[in-house]
């Protein structure tokens, strides 16, 4: 079979590998529909943690069953649950396979769905139930925006600021805003804020490039502050300004990942008894929450894909994904 290889950060290479078979437990995938996500991207410019070279990328998935270690039939269409978790350890045990101590991310720990086969764990495997392929690769970005909802446990009418408008901090937005928040976005590019507001019905827009943003969160929200501040950029210089951003009482969610060290002033976060809390990956219930949200017509996947592409063609392209003049929110690799 064919696969595209991260050989090292900035170079893509097409390799010839053995078609895998379907092992107990596990089911053999027909890769048909891609998403490239920001770890991919972060992952070729070398700036991805938890991260090792070479590696096959991919893990927002549309597949068609080929052989099963269970009840799926040769045909059936599946999205991957991506985070192959050991079952055992304490995280597992008490229900957080999202953040199992000996987690394996497709495309990150372990090969991913850049490749025309993927074997992977039936257990991990959704039905399509009627969603399309393109839906079907969707489901797994939004539900990390669904998991840092859940994490901040989101109150109907609260205001929640959502820092960055890339892809995770979209489907973010969504789900606070289908949580019956009051969304803010917060980016630097007018382009991204104006699909915020034009595409998915973001109530408020702030350029942190060209407005005070202390001001305007301070007149949206009538001198509270947001009660929920979420990142979704994985910047570190935003990380730590999104700190001063918070009402008192206020939960802090990184979901944004980056490699350096957050700092804060303590005084200031110690008196607003906040609280500051990671959100990582997903877990199925979070996946379900996404597949019931498109099957209610509350999530429209389509607003997302700006960009389809040949997985012939993935190598030559990926590296104009990550400039930001492209207008790239969701690029599509169809197989």
């Amino acid at each position: 079979m064919k696969v595209l290889v991260c050989k090292e950060p900035g170079t893509l290479i097409y390799i010839d590998r053995a078609k895998p078979e379907a092992g107990v437990g596990n089911t053999l995938l027909r890769i048909r529909r891609m998403g490239i996500c920001g770890t991919d991207l972060h992952a070729f410019e070398g700036t991805q943690p938890y991260f090792n070279y070479p590696r096959v990328l991919g893990h927002e998935l549309a597949a068609e069953v080929v052989t099963s270690d269970g009840d799926f039939k040769k045909g059936d269409l599946v999205t991957v649950i991506p985070y192959i978790n050991c079952q055992t350890c304490l995280a597992c045990r008490n229900g957080k396979p999202n953040c199992c101590s000996n987690i394996k991310v497709l495309g990150v720990h372990t090969d991913g769905g850049m490749a025309e086969y993927l074997e992977v764990p039936t257990r991990l495997l959704l039905p399509a139930n009627g969603l399309s392929m393109d839906e079907l690769v969707l489901v797994e970005p939004l539900a990390i925006g669904a998991h840092g909802i859940r994490r901040a446990s989101v109150q109907k009418n609260e205001f929640v600021l959502v820092v960055g408008a890339g892809p995770i901090g979209l489907g973010t937005m969504e789900f606070a805003r289908i949580a019956g928040a009051k969304v803010i976005a917060l980016d630097i590019n007018d382009r991204r804020l104006a699909f915020c507001k034009d595409r998915l019905n973001v109530s408020y827009a702030i350029n942190a490039s060209t407005e005070d943003v202390m001001l305007r969160l301070q007149d949206i929200t009538g001198g509270d502050m947001p009660t929920v501040v979420i990142d979704a950029t994985g910047s570190l210089k935003a990380i730590n300004n999104a700190f001063q951003y918070m009402a008192h009482g206020a939960r802090y969610v990184l979901i944004g990942l980056q490699k350096g060290d957050i700092s804060f002033s303590h005084p200031e976060f110690h008196k607003r008894e906040a609280t500051l809390m990671s959100s990582r990956n997903a877990t199925r219930e979070d996946f379900d929450h996404v597949l019931w949200a498109m099957k209610n017509k509350l999530v429209d996947p389509a607003n997302y894909i700006t960009h389809r592409v040949k997985f012939d063609d993935v190598a030559t392209e990926f590296h104009k994904w990550i400039d930001p003049a492209n207008g790239v929110v969701k690029a599509m690799v169809e197989l």
